[in-house]
């Protein structure tokens, strides 16, 4: 991996590449969203919304980290605010299958949510996921927020990751029956 990595906004033909590391990354949440009994089925469902505005999965709210040859990974987050409205269409389109659509939206005001962060199987440990780290910092200042936060699952390891980027654990947040620790950090952060 000595190749030149960049980040730059998805489109919506990023979705074959995007919505798998999603789902495979958020798992149960994934189900819960689309109401789907199967990752491959709530993978289709994702499909869809991807290539729309104004949801939580959109394109819009996804950067992609890449080298020369290939993306590498993923970056989903928006401002924590605007978590209810984002939802919003994942709710409407449970209530539409005849399923409940009140799931608890995970960002909070005052930060800017850093809903997935994904990284392929083979450039996993070279800098990639602490590149997008810092993609999420930049979105944070962009949007006027002095904050970036994210929920992790206990006992992931991905929180060493977090935690040496500057992160550090603020609170528990429980979705379903799965307990998140909730990290933050400063937008302007000095951890390298």
């Amino acid at each position: 991996m000595t190749q030149v990595l960049t980040v730059r906004p998805a489109r919506p033909d990023d979705a074959p590449f995007a919505i798998p590391l999603i789902q495979e990354t958020i798992g149960h949440i994934g189900l819960v969203l689309t109401g789907a009994a199967s990752d491959a089925e709530a993978e289709g469902v994702m499909l869809e919304f991807f290539k729309l505005p104004g949801n939580r999965l959109s394109f819009q709210n996804v950067w992609i980290a890449q080298n020369s040859a290939e993306a590498l990974g993923l970056l989903l987050g928006y401002a924590g605010a605007d978590s209810g409205a984002l939802d919003e269409p994942f709710r409407e389109h449970l209530r539409g299958r005849n399923l409940t659509g009140d799931f608890l939206s995970e960002g909070l005001p005052g930060e800017w949510y850093l809903d997935t962060l994904a990284v392929t199987e083979a450039a996993r440990g070279h800098g990639v996921g602490a590149r997008l780290l810092r993609e999420a910092a930049t979105q944070a200042l962009a949007n006027g927020l002095e904050r970036v936060g994210l929920l992790v699952e206990r006992g992931n390891r991905a929180a060493r990751l977090y935690e040496r980027e500057g992160f550090s654990v603020e609170g528990k947040r429980t979705l379903g029956s799965h307990v998140y620790d909730h990290m933050i950090r400063p937008a302007q952060n000095t951890a390298q």
